[in-house]
């Protein structure tokens, strides 16, 4: 981005400001049923500043708030990758204004929320099988067809992670259509 012109120096200082308000945000959140406010400065960052800027934000913001509250391990890249995803794909919606980007907003949100978690779960499980001692129904069986392991994959999932990701979605949800219109207006003057 910087290479290309994309973002000067006015917006490296905008990517560090919310970066950083990302990293503050997450701890409010962290450990308590999924609920994470720091998802409404990845896609409404993205949203306004567009998907080079979104990418950057979702992976620097999940880096730092890394930082801050411990959470560096194994698991970090995948976090980061998918954070920029969704800060991506909330630059890449279709032009919209009003409510209805509000709307857009709000159902990209709720999905790319709950698919984030169900995605990161790909990091550790294929390596969750039977052998390790997890249930049969649950696990990776290597050698298995994709569908069978689609199938553990899917109710892994619904069983371990769902009850992270419908609150982190709900709240983004209500974040977006509460502060979406101000915090959108806010950052495309700046």
């Amino acid at each position: 981005e910087v290479a290309d012109g994309a973002l000067d120096a006015k917006g490296v200082a905008l990517l560090g400001v919310l970066a950083a308000a990302a990293a503050a945000l997450r701890p409010f959140g962290s450990g308590h049923a999924g609920f994470e406010p720091m998802w409404i400065v990845v896609v409404l960052g993205g949203r306004a500043l567009g998907p080079g800027f979104g990418f950057c934000l979702g992976a620097i913001g999940m880096f730092s708030s890394a930082l801050v509250t411990g959470g560096v391990g194994p698991w970090l890249p995948f976090q980061m990758l998918g954070a920029a995803w969704i800060g991506l794909g909330a630059g890449l919606l279709p032009r919209a204004g009003g409510r209805r980007e509000l709307g857009l907003l709000a159902a990209y949100s709720a999905v790319s929320c709950i698919a984030y978690g169900f995605l990161l779960n790909l990091w550790f499980w294929p390596f969750l099988t039977t052998d390790s001692g997890f249930p049969p129904g649950l696990s990776y069986v290597p050698g298995a067809p994709v569908a069978e392991n689609l199938q553990h994959w899917m109710l892994f999932s619904l069983t371990t992670s769902l009850g992270f990701d419908l609150p982190r979605a709900a709240l983004t949800v209500a974040l977006v259509l509460v502060a979406g219109r101000p915090v959108l207006l806010a950052l495309r003057r700046a």
